[in-house]
């Protein structure tokens, strides 16, 4: 079986080229492939399917050629992941399945369609606007945060450390807990802190962050844009750009009435074939 392997920001994905949707993809098999020791590694395995031959995204064929088939690293399902779009975007337009031009790129995902343009390094991928819609609390090491509960296709929560605590110092080891009733289906943590003014931004933020089914990882453009949103409306503001430095790199997320563009570097760096029988859950 071919693959390839992309990253943005440090958010590192296997890529498995199947057009036809012919590929018996199990939970078991991703995890065997993202394990970073036993397989290639990854944060999660992004599967180039037509949209039209894959059963979630058929009822968008109509508007977009691929679909996104975006899997966690421990073998589960995500809505959307934001550097995965825009790693897959990067793999169409290199590989010769889709076609660069004035217009952006539509690509079918789970949670909806995302459209992407792409300008030298950079692919922006243009996001659902993320939705603050209420506050929860999570708990780390005994350290208890509240923060605000976005809605970006996938729930995050985001939560703005004390000035008494260095992003660095957090133990991302282990999962934050969560109130399971709040987010049933499990939740992304983003930890922020202040960043110095970035020219061109309206606000400026570290961030860490710890993803359901992935652990910590470098970076997560769905993430990012959750944090854009909470720094905007803290801001007093609805609209705005927001430069979200995460430990793989620095994205920018703008936030405009009635959409969110995420961009950064999206980056192919090998390809190959996997010997299947060698892999092991």
């Amino acid at each position: 079986m071919e693959f390839t392997k992309g990253h943005g920001t440090g958010n590192d994905f296997v890529i498995l080229p199947d057009p036809d949707g012919a590929l018996d993809l199990t939970p078991e098999l991703v995890a065997a492939l993202c394990d970073r020791r036993r397989g290639i590694g990854g944060d999660g395995v992004l599967r180039v399917v037509r949209a039209a031959k894959h059963p979630e995204g058929v009822a968008l064929a109509g508007e977009a050629e691929w679909f996104m088939d975006y899997w966690n690293s421990d073998g589960s399902f995500a809505e959307m992941c934001g550097n995965g779009a825009r790693v897959f975007v990067r793999y169409l337009l290199e590989t010769g399945l889709a076609t660069p031009s004035g217009a952006t790129l539509p690509v079918a995902t789970r949670a909806g369609v995302v459209r992407a343009r792409v300008e030298g390094e950079v692919v922006a991928v243009e996001m659902r606007r993320p939705q603050v819609y209420g506050t929860a609390a999570t708990t780390l090491s005994g350290l208890t945060l509240t923060g605000a509960a976005v809605d970006v296709g996938n729930p995050h929560l985001v939560c703005a450390l004390p000035a008494s605590l260095e992003l660095a110092a957090l133990d991302l080891t282990r999962a934050p807990d969560v109130n399971p009733a709040v987010f049933p289906a499990g939740v992304n943590v983003e930890f922020i802190a202040p960043g110095e003014p970035v020219t061109g931004a309206d606000g400026h933020v570290l961030m860490r962050v710890y993803e359901r089914g992935s652990a910590e990882t470098l970076s997560c453009g769905t993430g990012a844009s959750a944090v854009a949103a909470v720094v905007l409306r803290d801001a007093g503001r609805d609209t705005g750009t927001v430069a979200v430095d995460v430990l793989g790199g620095r994205l920018t997320v703008t936030v405009t009435d009635d959409s969110c563009w995420l961009a950064g570097p999206a980056v192919l760096v090998a390809t190959g074939e996997i010997t299947l029988p060698t892999l092991r859950p």
